[in-house]
């Protein structure tokens, strides 16, 4: 007989403990698989740094020009100096030719005045003749064309100022 006071819960505690460790009932343990051993790190070719395979990527297309030429966006700063590459941007380089826009209406003729040494500066990092000349751009004037008061077929700021 069961005891009055017996919820079922000693039973399902007794069922529990009885298949710990154990799995499933009536199933039979797994068997691992046994791998075989990989080859020894000695027969295959060592490793070589990521950076010599690049470098041989970049020669065998030849891609080291471009690169090279690459270098004015990343080392403008230290190039030209922080002051004027704050207020000088480049804005492309093609040609052997920098485009670069200025800050300001200031800054620009400032530049232009600057231009031959800065060419020379870039030549003696970049190597000789890779950069010819350095056109200066001012700032860009604000478009007229477009935005919530613009007109379809209108002249423009013309129409407004009178």
């Amino acid at each position: 007989m069961t005891d009055p006071d017996d919820d079922g819960l000693d039973l399902a505690r007794q069922i529990a403990r009885s298949y710990q460790g154990k799995g499933v009932p009536g199933q039979l343990p797994r068997k691992r698989k046994v791998r075989p051993a990989r080859p020894a790190r000695e027969t295959r070719e060592d490793a070589s740094p990521l950076s010599e395979l690049l470098d041989r990527v970049v020669q065998n297309q030849g891609w080291s020009d471009k690169l090279a030429d690459q270098r004015i966006f990343t080392d403008w700063q230290q190039l030209v100096g922080p002051e004027v590459a704050q207020h000088a941007v480049i804005e492309g380089f093609e040609d052997a030719v920098v485009h670069v826009r200025a800050s300001s209406t200031a800054w620009a003729t400032q530049l232009k005045m600057l231009a031959p040494r800065i060419v020379a500066k870039l030549n003696a990092a970049l190597g000789d003749g890779s950069v010819l000349r350095i056109d200066v751009r001012g700032p860009q004037a604000p478009s007229w064309k477009s935005g919530p008061r613009s007109i379809r077929g209108a002249r423009g700021p013309r129409d407004t100022y009178g």
